[in-house]
């Protein structure tokens, strides 16, 4: 176990280098942020959504909480994260694509989340890419489904204004010293029925992709719309 969490905080180094932007942090969160976001989250709270998962920190806290694999869906945009989570989890469902892109694709056989999980750096975002992760995630969503996001700032990672104008509220649920660095959770919902299926991107909210972000979703719709891990499987 030392010897895999100490290659796990190498491999997130190592990415962190290629893209401090996109990865945000030096090291893999901690046990102590892992139990605080996912402390609200049970078995009987029904599929939950991973967004960024990186080396699995909250997907370890997720299981030890009684998550079945199976109910389980991790959207991680790096490579070789995404191969090593299927490979630990290979009953979930690990997509490789953009978080931002997270409507496009279906999960779980239609049926709604009943949580999102999200290790993105939000702060590090343009607002219109936060808008298109937001929206994706609470079209996956039951009506009082939430949205948990830790947070290295002293408020939410998603402004009032954006907040305001998805009818969406946040809550700080508790913060933890023991990460490095130290973190809070919020926890992000509907203030009331909001059609998010309905809602539909104007140009302005464009969301841009780089080409590989392209050439990736394009080939999951090649592959018959198969999850990362569904190809592996079925390759």
């Amino acid at each position: 176990m030392k010897q895999q969490c100490m290659a796990e905080t190498f491999g997130f180094f190592q990415a962190w280098l290629k893209n401090p932007l996109r990865v945000a942090a030096i090291a893999p969160s901690d046990s102590a942020l892992a139990a605080l976001i996912t402390s609200e989250i049970s078995r009987d709270i029904g599929p939950v959504i991973e967004l960024g998962p990186g080396t699995g920190a909250f997907t370890r806290a997720l299981v030890a909480r009684g998550v079945r694999q199976e109910d389980l869906a991790l959207i991680e945009f790096g490579s070789e994260f995404a191969a090593a989570l299927h490979f630990h989890y290979p009953r979930a469902h690990t997509v490789w694509m953009d978080a931002a892109r997270l409507h496009t694709v279906e999960l779980f056989d239609g049926r709604s989340a009943g949580a999102v999980v999200s290790g993105l750096p939000l702060l590090s975002m343009p607002p219109r890419k936060v808008i298109a992760i937001l929206i994706g995630a609470f079209r996956k969503m039951e009506p009082d489904g939430a949205f948990y996001q830790f947070t290295y700032g002293p408020r939410c990672p998603v402004p009032h204004r954006l907040l305001d104008h998805l009818g969406l509220e946040a809550v700080r649920i508790g913060g933890t010293l023991a990460n490095l660095p130290p973190a809070a959770v919020y926890r992000i919902r509907r203030t009331h029925a909001v059609p998010f299926d309905r809602v539909r991107f104007s140009s302005r909210q464009h969301v841009p992709s780089s080409k590989m972000a392209e050439a990736r979703h394009a080939h999951y719709q090649s592959s018959g719309g198969r999850s990362f891990a569904t190809w592996e499987k079925h390759a």
